[in-house]
């Protein structure tokens, strides 16, 4: 089958991640080609899929925005329309928005070291199409697109009403004068309590089964932001703020590791503040582990907050007994009416976009491998995949990926090499998963990560400032990657 497709660099997915890089070769390997590959009708990832009420950034702005193009509007914690538009744009503005090609669902890839090139199979409307590439990058996320996490509550079928999952939120839905459940404490249940509330439900009910750590955020720009973007031109005044953001939320993560206690009493408080007089917020605010060991839900301008100072939404601390026709009975007997049940239940874990991966025939699988360098896997040539961190914005780490996977890129061009592959032999690692949150959504999907060790290259840092100097340099002679040239029968060695 002749190539629809022959490129240097073919990305697999045209949100965050894959603009991001698609951006990143353009700029700094102007004569390398590049392509995007997308499973769904449209570009934008995340902020395309998910559609229900108040979706939003759970991060600033001017850490999720790209370094390469500011961040201009007044909200600092912004909605998904915006996000969305501001990915297209970013695209349309640098050209990628011609090189995405759409309706391309990956299923398959296969190195082949005779030829050093991938090939990589999609499934698409009119049949599978095979595509040619020297590099392949994998911008899919870590989570399934094509499902969330579905918990099979006892007496389901029982309940006469809607149950949504917020993943696929009905465009017909209407909320309007009507009871709502929401299950979950996690940030999409914070983001759709408040949001259902303005969009006029009677009432909403967030049912969970153990308390979240919240934190409140200015959900537009603040006096020292408002003064960069007034004094100093757009694109300055973005690096400032984001060099800020970044440098307070690096120090409060650290102060909030070190000092757990300090950090549960501060959180609790901060919560307290904001509610009525004897609200229980130890009961509902105040989670058994400490900050972090999960990620923090923000609370953008107090907004759930308000709505349960107002008694227009409520919080219920409690586990399921079973559903029943008019709502939900918790295991302590208390009945919670409800004309729509929302499972706010959580994502569900895939690696490497779930495309089945081999090398010269031979199946590799992606949660076998080691992380090199949180970037590459062991074993797979010409190979990589971004993942985010679990701490700060995505988009910090996704481009320290994209601009140190270019740096690479070059150094195969100036050398003459074909291919490199990390080789991971034994030194520096029990396999840890290189997620190291304790959230449900981590835990459930552990044996199918990828693995870390505990020493440099194989340990995956959730620190920006240790990665911006690890993913920064230009020198690949580490002793843990092999280099290629091609039609050479031997391994070269940097």
């Amino acid at each position: 089958m002749t190539p629809a497709l022959d490129v240097d660099v073919l990305i697999v997915g045209a949100g965050i991640s894959g603009i991001d890089m698609a951006c990143r070769v353009r700029e700094l390997l102007p004569h390398h080609t590049v392509a995007i590959l997308e499973g769904r009708d449209a570009s934008g990832g995340t902020w395309d899929l998910f559609r229900y009420p108040g979706v939003r950034s759970d991060s600033d702005m001017y850490t999720l925005a790209f370094p390469f193009r500011a961040w201009t509007a007044e909200q600092s914690i912004a909605d998904g329309a915006a996000i969305l538009g501001y990915l297209r744009d970013t695209a349309r503005e640098h050209g990628i928005d011609t090189a995405i090609h759409y309706g391309q669902r990956v299923v398959a890839a296969s190195w082949s070291t005779p030829d050093q090139a991938w090939t990589v199979r999609a499934d698409t409307d009119a049949g599978p199409v095979e595509h040619r590439a020297r590099f392949l990058y994998l911008a899919t996320g870590y989570y399934d697109y094509d499902s969330g996490h579905v918990v099979d509550f006892p007496g389901q079928a029982d309940f006469t009403g809607p149950i949504v999952h917020p993943q696929f939120w009905p465009d017909d839905l209407d909320v309007t004068g009507r009871r709502i459940v929401v299950i979950g404490s996690g940030a999409t249940a914070v983001t759709l309590v408040p949001a259902l509330v303005a969009a006029g439900a009677e009432h909403v009910t967030m049912l969970q089964r153990s308390p979240t750590y919240m934190a409140s955020l200015a959900g537009t720009r603040d006096a020292m932001t408002r003064t960069a973007f007034r004094v100093l031109p757009d694109r300055a005044a973005h690096r400032a703020i984001r060099a800020r953001n970044i440098g307070v939320s690096m120090g409060l993560y650290q102060a909030t590791r070190r000092f757990p206690r300090a950090a549960r009493s501060l959180l609790t408080k901060g919560v307290a503040k904001a509610l009525p007089p004897g609200y229980a917020v130890e009961r509902h605010f105040a989670p058994r582990y400490d900050p972090w060991d999960e990620r923090l839900c923000v609370v953008p301008d107090d907004d759930l907050f308000a709505v349960l100072s107002t008694g227009q939404a409520s919080i219920v601390t409690d586990t399921i007994d079973t559903f029943t026709a008019t709502g939900i009975r918790t295991s302590s007997g208390e009945e919670l009416p409800a004309d729509v049940i929302v499972t706010a239940t959580g994502l569900q874990i895939v690696v490497a976009g779930k495309i089945a991966l081999d090398v010269d025939g031979e199946p590799r699988s992606a949660s076998e491998g080691y992380a090199y360098k949180g970037v590459m896997l062991s074993d797979l040539p010409n190979l990589a995949w971004c993942v985010g961190y679990t701490n700060a914005s995505w988009t910090l780490r996704a481009d320290l990926t994209a601009r140190w996977v270019c740096r690479l890129l070059a150094h195969l061009r100036d050398e003459g090499f074909s291919s490199v592959t990390p080789r991971h032999r034994g030194a520096g690692g029990e396999g840890r998963p290189i997620m190291d949150l304790t959230a449900g959504y981590v835990q459930r999907a552990a044996s199918l990560l990828p693995k870390q060790g505990t020493a440099a290259p194989w340990v995956v840092r959730q620190n920006y400032l240790h990665d911006l100097i690890a993913l920064r340099g230009r020198h690949f002679d580490d002793g843990h990657l092999e280099f290629r040239r091609s039609g050479s029968p031997r391994t070269a060695r940097r």
